[in-house]
């Protein structure tokens, strides 16, 4: 042993060695898109373990940097990122990951066939999803509620496959007054008009506290226009564009980058809006309603994601447990440690269900072929998705760092990142008791847990009576009849384990469906 040195791990096609992901798409895609949607995920597959790969670690080794002034004293606020961060947009606008959805050449599987390069990409992607999701989210808004010459000005670049034209998108809600509850945003819209590249109506007053993806080229946000009432309801959706025809900020002020846990590689900035131009999207009022469009989207994006953060680091742990000798036999051929991959595989397997089961729904929705059943089923697990792959892939996270050892406590194994970045998933866009409560609103408003209830009761996991969904139904269905119709405060006591449960069983279903 005095010469040891233990060996790493390592990875290989990510497409290739994904059997869960294959089984899936193989059932679950038509034949035509099939022919075009695997071939083009083996390729993603192989970059995200080569080139990715290279260019997401020089992201991570040179953080963006934020520069207030030239040498001359002149404001200037840039945000400067390394070539790797540029190169990985370029791969974004290259492989389609947002423009594939919105092709729409395989109707409501076009989503999947996305959501299936977005869950490869993702994990080499230094975080670079986080701008693809509010890009994706915007592309949608403006689709929904842009007039036509927003629409013909954003939605070329949002959905260019080409790098020289492909914009990315920011989304700004979040004040000093906190992150889920907007109804105090600051942020005041006054009359305006002016001499810009698209129709300017407004210009914003405010400070935002926490802007992911600065450097994109556009952002959606919520102010209030002048006169409109306080609260939630007088808030308005509008468009902004970061940068004028000369490459100067839009009377936008930087004022610094945060100092995340994790997502290092990521530009995220503290700014101000003083007198910046902006559209109204979609008329005044409503701007809960239409940003809902947007969460709705950048959620199953943040599950997809976690999902996608959960196989990088059980890829790792396998082929690391294939590797690693201790005790007289590999870490693999101990009982024990097989029990503890097993079970995070999975917990791996129904978040991967989950998530792709709520991505069909999306794509179903976008098309105009969703049934009324499966309506209220996407609005109801789209919270529930977000908050059970966020949790379970902080839990995954944690594991696999331990199964590593001190090596996975030491910084330049890259093995940390994996538990700092696998924070984020439970807290962007909604946390988990955020979420939790979201369902109960869907519960209220959708008439939605017999619609959920029923779903249940024809799932292939009910129908075969699989003893671990039927085991969990027993547990929801004590929980339900606990709960008094209008005790508000049990409702809300209980709505995580409720949201739990609800998840484990779904995912079930889709696991039994799929035979995942």
């Amino acid at each position: 042993m005095k010469n040891f040195y233990q060996e790493g791990p390592g990875l290989q096609n990510t497409f290739d060695s994904d059997q869960v992901l294959q089984k899936f798409l193989k059932k679950a895609l038509p034949e035509e898109c099939q022919k075009v949607a695997l071939p083009h995920l083996k390729h993603l597959g192989q970059r995200a373990v080569t080139d990715m790969l290279t260019w997401a670690a020089e992201a991570e080794a040179q953080q963006p940097q934020h520069v207030p002034f030239d040498p001359w004293g002149r404001r200037i606020d840039e945000i400067r990122t390394s070539q790797g961060w540029k190169e990985l947009e370029k791969v974004a606008a290259e492989e389609g990951i947002v423009a594939t959805a919105y092709e729409r050449k395989y109707g409501p599987y076009s989503r999947v066939y996305q959501m299936a390069l977005l869950y490869l990409y993702s994990p080499s992607s230094a975080i670079f999803s986080c701008p693809l999701a509010m890009t994706d989210g915007a592309a949608r808004a403006i689709e929904l509620f842009g007039d036509q010459a927003l629409k013909e000005r954003a939605l070329p670049h949002l959905l260019s496959r080409d790098p020289k034209t492909f914009w990315t998108a920011g989304q700004w809600m979040t004040e000093r007054s906190g992150g889920s509850d907007v109804s105090g945003t600051a942020t005041d819209a006054f009359k305006h008009s002016g001499q810009y590249p698209f129709a300017a109506t407004h210009e914003l007053h405010g400070v935002k506290w926490f802007t992911s993806a600065t450097t994109s080229q556009m952002a959606l946000t919520l102010a209030r226009p002048e006169g409109a009432e306080v609260g939630s309801k007088g808030l308005s959706l509008f468009y902004l564009e970061l940068r004028n025809n000369k490459g100067q900020l839009n009377n936008i002020e930087i004022h610094r980058l945060k100092d995340k846990l994790g997502t290092k590689a990521l530009p995220t900035a503290e700014l101000s809006l003083n007198g910046t131009p902006a559209q109204l999207v979609g008329g005044p009022g409503d701007g809960i309603k239409k940003i809902a469009n947007v969460l709705n989207i950048t959620r199953i994006y943040n599950s997809i994601c976690a999902v996608g953060h959960m196989r990088r680091a059980l890829d790792l742990a396998q082929d690391f447990s294939r590797k690693r000798e201790a005790f007289g036999k590999k870490l693999i051929d101990h009982p024990l440690h097989r029990a503890t991959l097993n079970d995070l595989e999975e917990d791996f397997r129904r978040c991967f269900a989950l998530s792709f089961f709520v991505a069909l729904l999306l794509g179903k929705d976008e098309v105009g072929e969703i049934s009324a059943t499966e309506r209220v089923l996407l609005r109801t697990l789209t919270p529930i998705v977000k908050l059970y792959t966020g949790k379970k892939a902080l839990t995954i996270s944690s594991e696999v760092v331990e199964i590593f050892g001190g090596a996975g406590y030491v910084e330049d194994t890259g093995l940390p990142r994996l538990l700092r970045d696998g924070q984020v998933f439970s807290i962007w866009e909604g946390t988990t008791n955020v979420l939790s409560l979201d369902m109960l609103r869907a519960f209220q408003r959708e008439q939605a847990l017999p619609v959920v209830a029923e779903y249940l009761s024809q799932s292939a996991a009910a129908k075969n009576a699989v003893p671990s969904f039927v085991e969990k139904n027993k547990q929801l269905q004590k929980l339900l009849s606990s709960l008094p119709k209008d005790d508000v405060v049990l409702w809300e006591t209980h709505a995580r384990q409720l949201a739990f449960l609800i998840g484990d069983l779904v995912s079930e279903s889709v696991i039994a469906e799929y035979s995942l």
